[in-house]
């Protein structure tokens, strides 16, 4: 019987199954990884920097734990997951728009901070510190949940005699104008908003480098027939810096794009689309959407390795030395010992 259901699966269950897990293994590892660096190593960044990007590691990783492990793969196996009774069911959405919403705003501020950075003198030594910055952070981390809270009142849980096993469902007696606003706030939080302020702020920061090269081109061709050489110290950190923006935020949009195109068109088609409904090519889209969007949770390690020579070789430091221990502790004399053979 069992042999027969998956049989009739959609094809899309078993690639849920299957990525799921690998995105949690991969990713999980590799933004505590990423957490560890920025903290113990110097890396050319900037304190304030370094601190959002700490942020970004907690936050992605909180991402991972809450909504890839403890909701998507335990709803692929298990046939009663523990969330479908309460209280777990009221609170599984507080947890998991909370965390959702904390890791794209951080990638916002993180946004913004850097646009001021580069673009800006008077504003960077009051803003771009790290003072300010783990006050940004903070309120981030605490408006992120409060946001969230209005959904413990949305779901409850219901025994279903058809499937026999417990169910977490919208409240079938709550009204529609609070599922609508609260569905038109968080979309507007989640995916309308955040596409503004970084396509903004990335495109207006990659104009003034544009005008600053200009500028730094012609004072250089100057100086040159004067005699004098520019220090190319400064320009190159600008530099660094804006490719480590354009590269996390733009990744971020791009990888978020399809989930967010799908979700305003679910919006649009109501509340009651079964979702389970794998014969609608927008329940398709939608999961596939979902799948890249969280890729973001696990992809920046790999970002920051391709964008910044500095933390790359500390990548391979702090690597080595993960190997150089493990040879260590098999190579030690207490495991060669015949009370441990």
């Amino acid at each position: 019987m069992r042999g027969d259901m998956a049989a009739q699966e959609h094809w899309m269950i078993h690639l849920q199954r299957v990525y799921y897990p690998v995105l949690a293994a991969i990713g999980i590892p590799s933004n505590i990884v990423s957490f560890l660096i920025f903290w113990r190593r110097k890396c050319m960044l900037s304190k304030s920097s370094a601190l959002y990007l700490m942020a970004i590691a907690v936050a992605d990783t909180a991402v991972l734990l809450f909504i890839v492990v403890l909701e998507l793969i335990v709803k692929f196996y298990t046939v009663e997951p523990f969330w479908s009774r309460d209280p777990w069911c009221s609170m599984r959405d507080v947890f998991n728009y909370g965390v959702y919403n904390i890791s794209t705003w951080l990638v916002v501020v993180f946004t913004a901070e850097r646009f001021l950075a580069i673009t800006t003198w008077r504003l960077k030594n009051r803003i771009c510190n790290p003072r300010c910055a783990l006050r940004v952070i903070g309120v981030v981390f605490v408006v992120g949940h409060l946001l969230a809270v209005p959904y413990y009142w949305a779901y409850t849980s219901i025994y279903s005699q058809d499937a026999q096993h417990w169910l977490c469902i919208y409240r079938p007696d709550s009204p529609l104008e609070y599922a609508l606003t609260m569905v038109s706030l968080q979309t507007t939080l989640s995916h309308i908003l955040p596409f503004i302020f970084i396509v903004v702020l990335n495109g207006l920061t990659l104009r003034q480098i544009s005008l600053s090269n200009r500028v730094h081109a012609a004072a250089e061709m100057c100086r040159s027939i004067s005699g004098h050489k520019v220090a190319p110290l400064l320009r190159s950190r600008k530099r660094k810096s804006a490719v480590l923006l354009v590269t996390v935020s733009m990744t971020f949009l791009l990888l978020s794009t399809t989930r967010s195109i799908t979700q305003l068109i679910l919006r649009t088609k109501g509340l009651h689309v079964d979702r389970d409904d794998y014969s609608l090519d927008i329940n398709v889209a939608a999961d596939i959407g979902t799948m890249l969007s969280l890729s973001n949770a696990a992809v920046n390690m790999y970002l920051y390795a391709c964008t910044q020579t500095k933390f790359r070789q500390e990548f391979i430091v702090c690597v080595k030395h993960c190997l150089w221990r493990g040879c260590l502790v098999r190579n030690s004399p207490l495991s060669c010992t015949p009370g441990h053979a």
